[in-house]
Order: structure tokens, then C-alpha cells, then sequence
């Protein structure tokens, strides 16, 4: 585990101009959320290519983890999935046709909404998910540990969930 950040990082470069030119600005929060966005950035593109060997991307995994956290019967409405990945209804379609079509899930009218539909996890899907899950878990891990005591990580857990409680 590397415990000493490195003297420079890409957040620093960016800070460093803005003093040069604006002196006078306050450029903490720019420092925390810089870092936020670029590790967000490269930790999905580590995930993804977890995900990639079960035939995944990280927007279909996202589907699929959501009907199976959802417990049994696995199913959800697309209504329900959609707000809880916030996307749109016309990109939830585009996954749902394509994970529809790997007979990883399947879309049945809602027995109580002739209107609706009810989208549940196969058992294919199912597998596939808790494959792809602990996949991830252990790319955001590796991530983790390399730099990280675990105290640190739980620390940095909570300290996120503060700040994001007060900014949704």
C-alpha cells in the first residue's frame, strides 16, 4: 500500500494556473471536487472492463444489479429502474431491449397495471450478476488498498455521504 500521495497531481496543475491568474480565489472546493470527477472517471473505467468478460457494460450491469439488490421476485417496473439509475426512459428501453434479447431479464405485462410492465431478472441474469458484482468489488478494492488503510476507507466513506447528503 502507497500511503504518500504523490508531491503533484493533475488537480495540483489545474490550482497552480488559476493562482497565477486569479490569486485571490478560494480553490478548495475546486481541489476536492477536481479530484471527485477524475476518480470517478477512471474507477468506471476500471469497473467496466470488470464487467466486460460477462458481456456487460457498466449501464447494463447497472440494470441488472438493481433487479437483483431488488431481492426476490427480481422485478421492478421500468418506471421504478429508471428513477433509480437516473437515466432517461428512452435510454432504460435501449438497455432493457439488449438485455432482453441475452435472455438476461424479461418484460410481462404488470398483473395490476394493464397499462404497465414488470421487468424480472432471469436466472441467467441472476448468475450473471452476482458474477459481475464481485468483479467490480474487487477493481473499487484494488483501488482502495493501493492506497488506503481500511480505516481511511471508512473514514472517506463517511466524509463522502456527509457531503453528499447535502448536496442532492
Amino acid at each position: 500500500m502507497n500511503t504518500q500521495p504523490p508531491a503533484h497531481d493533475p488537480v495540483d496543475a489545474i490550482i497552480d494556473q488559476w493562482a497565477v491568474v486569479r490569486p485571490e480565489l478560494e480553490t478548495l472546493p475546486m481541489e476536492v471536487f477536481g479530484r471527485i470527477y477524475r476518480l470517478s472517471a477512471a474507477m468506471r473505467g476500471k469497473v467496466d472492463k470488470a464487467y466486460s468478460p460477462y458481456g456487460l457494460a457498466l449501464g447494463e450491469f447497472d440494470v441488472l444489479g438493481t433487479l437483483r439488490r431488488s431481492g426476490e421476485p427480481y422485478t421492478l417496473s421500468p418506471r421504478e429502474l429508471t428513477a433509480t439509475l437516473m437515466i432517461t426512459t428512452g435510454g432504460m428501453t435501449g438497455r432493457l431491449d439488449k438485455l432482453e434479447k441475452a435472455g438476461l431479464l424479461t418484460r410481462n405485462p404488470d398483473p395490476h397495471d394493464r397499462r404497465g410492465l414488470r421487468v424480472t431478472l432471469t436466472e441467467r441474469g441472476r448468475e450473471l450478476a452476482d458474477l459481475a458484482v464481485a468483479a467490480g468489488l474487487d477493481r473499487q478494492r484494488e483501488a482502495l488498498e493501493s492506497a488506503l488503510t481500511e480505516e481511511e476507507s471508512r473514514q472517506l466513506a463517511g466524509l463522502l455521504r456527509k457531503l453528499l447528503a447535502t448536496t442532492a
